[in-house]
């Protein structure tokens, strides 16, 4: 066990190196940045358009999203695990639900989700993303490196993930893979929301913004047990005008990739 636990700690380490380095992770306080999420699975929970060209803001030291034109152009959504909230521009309460986790309805074909489901939905779904893969050095992370695969002719090598309670993600355990470089190339999981239905998600078009690399184009497709991935994306998502805060204003200059 001890074998497998380093084994994961040091594809942990180069995934790390590959998106800007540990050091300069830790000392990131927020990403912000433009969001366009669409897919089919939307207009099956009954809120499409509802996170197609909002504004996204991630706290990297604690797990909380913020939406802004959510539902309207002088309102934001706000994400915490324990309670999301629709405010006016003053910020203002006009929607709040605690305990969003608890409050989705029994998935299936005639399963109908509110703004507040939506929101919570996307906001821990995004700061599961946008601190990635800093998020797997997280107290009680638990990651164990699986036999590699061969995709398209490219090794990719594969962790499996689990998570503690205190980490609202889509499920626990998932699997992530990497390229051999470090780069993160996709992620299976069953999201507890959508009725526990396996997914892949996969990532591709990763830029630097302030010397970290994100995934700018994310899909995920159908995952049927046993069979083939589905061939068209339930979910869709694309990030632009990513801008990263830090501690220290005075960070080091890098260089931006085209």
């Amino acid at each position: 066990m001890g074998e497998k636990a380093d084994a994961g700690a040091g594809l942990v380490r180069l995934a790390l190196s590959a998106a800007g380095g540990a050091e300069r992770w830790s000392r990131a306080r927020t990403v912000r940045g433009r969001l366009r999420m669409r897919g089919p699975t939307w207009d099956r929970v009954g809120q499409p358009g509802i996170l197609d060209g909002v504004g996204v803001e991630v706290d990297l030291r604690q797990q909380r999203t913020v939406f802004t034109g959510f539902t309207g152009p002088a309102r934001r959504g706000v994400y915490t695990p324990d309670r999301v909230t629709v405010e006016r521009a003053d910020g203002t309460a006009m929607l709040t639900r605690d305990q969003p986790r608890k409050a989705y309805p029994v998935f299936g074909a005639n399963a109908r989700w509110d703004a507040l489901h939506a929101l919570h939905f996307a906001g821990y779904g995004l700061w599961n993303y946008l601190t990635a893969p800093f998020l797997l050095t997280l107290p009680g992370v638990g990651t164990e490196e699986l036999d590699p695969v061969e995709v398209n002719g490219e090794r990719w090598r594969r962790l499996r993930v689990t998570f503690p309670e205190s980490v609202v993600t889509h499920s626990s355990p998932q699997t992530w893979y990497f390229g051999e470089d470090g780069t993160q190339r996709r992620l299976d999981y069953a999201p507890h929301a959508l009725g526990g239905l396996p997914a892949a998600h996969l990532t591709e078009a990763h830029r630097s913004f302030s010397g970290l690399v994100f995934p700018t184009h994310r899909y995920v497709l159908p995952r049927p047990p046993g069979g083939p991935l589905g061939s068209t994306p339930v979910i869709t998502v694309d990030l632009d005008d990513l801008t990263v805060d830090f501690d220290d204003v005075t960070a080091p200059p890098v260089q931006e990739e085209e």
